[in-house]
């Protein structure tokens, strides 16, 4: 009859991920495994399980907040430890919920408390969203006089990355709200007042007096409306932007980085953050002011706007807001389009043997649980020609004048999944064979349509290869995945028939397409590459050489 604290675990590498949803409510039981949330990347989501079988009897966390390895996010208990926790919302010092936990007599009075408490006035607040930027709040989700409980969204904030909900603390009646579409909020800043309900007080305030929590009490748990009142950080928003000169540039290594890909002179830009730091939102905002007036803030790309058209004209219409990884995907094609010069090399593969020889591994397969495909033999092949051909494992140095070379070999492969594309990366694939190299595949495909892939499940590649050969079509054109300088891109086999000398004999084709950065590779360079990796698809015993 223990409370389980239950913590962000490993992130591979990450390191912050925001909570995008919580899975169960307070008070439902769970099991062990059973999902309690649901963190995202900017390119995987991943759900954290309950380590042990019990209740809910508070999240420490809300959809929105940014959180990290070893953070708390929840409290799971038994039933009847549930019960004892009950007490600590009848007094606020540490000592007397100590004696009314371990009393039984005061028991009986803590339901008074708790129904005193219901018709309180209490402030829902923005819990903590990682950092001292402000984002905008873009949706009220509810009215006043509307009944919600804990957990429900309030309102929605987005910033330039990702959406996120902000959820009640308290169940209750909204009584009135305070923020409104188009504000700037931040961690603690004030959202609605509301009227706490029994459910509301009983389960919002325990958390405040767990001795084992220290932080938690002022994101996920506000007490009285002074407190949170207190210590928002609404001041340091509001501050005016201040223009940088070159000796004075106040910026954080992400940042920068930021800046740096974008091609923005952070001399140029004025920064809304405390002491006039210079944010990432101040970064954005500065690229779109400048593409609108047509100016070079992106590396000489000065495009002109597309026109607003209003659809509905034309006949019924439907907005649907973006995923956050379908955003982060347009963005990042956009700058890879703009930022790369791009050249596509195309060409087929005879891959009639190795289609035979794959299914010829079926009943092997079956006996190991592994399922060979055509992607896993891709992989070793394109880890084969980037052996072969190093200048395709390469990536621009950020100052322009160096490359760096990888003498690692790790191979992305771009999957589909509801949520929008993701590219999780087989880890040294030159040095693993085709059974291994298929395990990771069919484990990397059900983590990404899951949303369990962990950040550093999609770091480190090298090159990337798009299949679209289960859809069809004849070829496209895929744009590199910057910083790498090659992507292949992979359409559907066909038979057709090929002329060998004498005779027209048919051959299973598989149509190729290999985009590279012309920065980087040049004709010769991709020409070789392609020469080498159809002969490797053509005849696999050039990959045991």
């Amino acid at each position: 009859m223990a409370i389980e604290i239950v913590t962000i675990p490993d992130l591979g590498g990450a390191e912050s991920v925001e909570v995008i949803e919580l899975c169960v409510s307070v008070g439902d039981s769970v099991e062990q495994e059973d999902s309690l949330v649901v963190l995202e990347s900017d390119k995987a989501s991943m759900d954290v399980p309950s380590p042990v079988d019990g209740a809910v009897v508070k999240y420490l966390v809300a959809e929105g907040d940014t959180v990290k390895v070893g953070d708390a996010i929840a409290e799971v208990e038994t039933a009847d430890a549930q019960t004892a926790a009950e007490p600590a919302v009848e007094v606020s010092e540490p000592e007397p919920v100590v004696a009314e936990v371990a009393a039984p007599e005061p028991v009986i009075e803590a339901p008074v408390a708790a129904s005193e408490a219901a018709t309180s006035e209490q402030i829902a607040l923005v819990p903590d969203i990682g950092s001292d930027d402000k984002v905008e709040l873009i949706e009220v989700s509810v009215a006043v006089g509307d009944l919600v409980e804990e957990g429900e969204t309030l309102v929605v904030l987005e910033s330039d990355k990702a959406t996120m909900d902000v959820p009640s603390t308290l169940s209750g009646t909204v009584l009135s709200i305070i923020a409104k579409e188009g504000d700037k909020l931040g961690t603690g800043d004030q959202v609605a007042v509301i009227e706490v309900t029994n459910g509301g007080s009983a389960l919002a305030e325990p958390a405040v007096e767990t001795p084992e929590l220290t932080a938690a009490p002022e994101v996920s748990a506000p007490a009285p409306v002074q407190t949170p009142s207190a210590t928002a950080p609404a001041p340091a928003a509001v501050s005016a932007p201040v223009t940088n000169d070159s000796s004075d540039i106040y910026a954080g290594p992400s940042v920068r980085l930021l800046a740096r890909e974008l091609g923005v002179d952070l001399t140029q830009v004025a920064g809304t953050g405390p002491k006039a730091r210079i944010q990432k939102d101040d970064v954005n905002n500065f690229v779109k002011s400048a593409l609108q007036s047509g100016s070079k803030a992106t590396g000489g790309a000065g495009i002109p706007q597309v026109p607003a058209i209003d659809f509905s004209q034309f006949g019924e219409i439907e907005t649907v807001k973006l995923t956050k990884i379908q955003k982060v995907t347009a963005d990042n094609m956009q700058r890879n389009w703009l930022n790369v010069p791009h050249v596509t090399q195309f060409d087929d593969a005879d891959i009639t043997e190795l289609e035979t020889f794959r299914k010829s591994l079926k009943a092997e397969g079956e006996k190991r649980g592994i399922k060979v495909t055509p992607v896993a033999f891709l992989i070793k092949a394109a880890a084969a020609a980037l052996a072969a051909n190093p200048e395709f494992n390469r990536s621009l140095a950020g100052d322009g004048e160096n490359y760096v070379q990888k003498h690692y070999i790790n191979v992305g492969m771009a999957v589909d999944t509801p949520r929008g594309l993701v590219v999780p990366v087989i880890k040294d694939a030159d040095k693993k064979g085709i059974w291994e190299i298929s395990s990771d595949v069919i484990n990397m495909a059900t983590l990404a349509r899951e949303g369990k892939l962990k950040p550093n499940d999609m770091q480190g590649g090298c090159f990337t290869i798009s299949s679209l050969g289960a859809i069809g079509g004849n070829g496209f054109t895929p744009i590199v995945n910057s910083p790498e300088v090659g992507i292949l891109g992979v359409s559907k086999s066909q038979m057709k028939p090929i002329w060998d000398g004498s005779d027209f004999q048919p051959k299973l084709m598989l149509p190729l397409a290999l985009s590279y950065d012309h920065r980087v590779i040049n004709g010769g360079d991709a020409g070789r590459f392609m020469t080498y990796l159809v002969k490797i698809l053509s005849d696999i015993r050039h990959m045991t050489l």
